[in-house]
């Protein structure tokens, strides 16, 4: 899609540079994804403190007792 937008050519260049993208384009692409990303981790870390947490539980014994109730995929 093209979009006509004025943006800092400093901050393009440095950008560019940094990320060692070949154009401008693949800048603001990788600028994107690394935004939403981000955007998205801070929402899971909102959740911090809001789910019950036990330290004696053993994941790993859990994780034992999961595999042996599964029925094995079919071949």
């Amino acid at each position: 899609m093209r979009v006509k937008l004025i943006l800092d050519e400093h901050l393009i260049k440095e950008a560019q540079a940094l990320g060692g993208h070949q154009s401008k384009s693949a800048t603001i692409t990788a600028a994107l994804q690394e935004y939403v990303k981000r955007r998205k981790q801070a929402e899971i870390i909102k959740l911090f403190g809001t789910i019950d947490f036990d330290p004696a539980w053993e994941y790993k014994a859990d994780r034992r007792r999961g595999q042996r109730t599964r029925k094995s995929p079919a071949r």
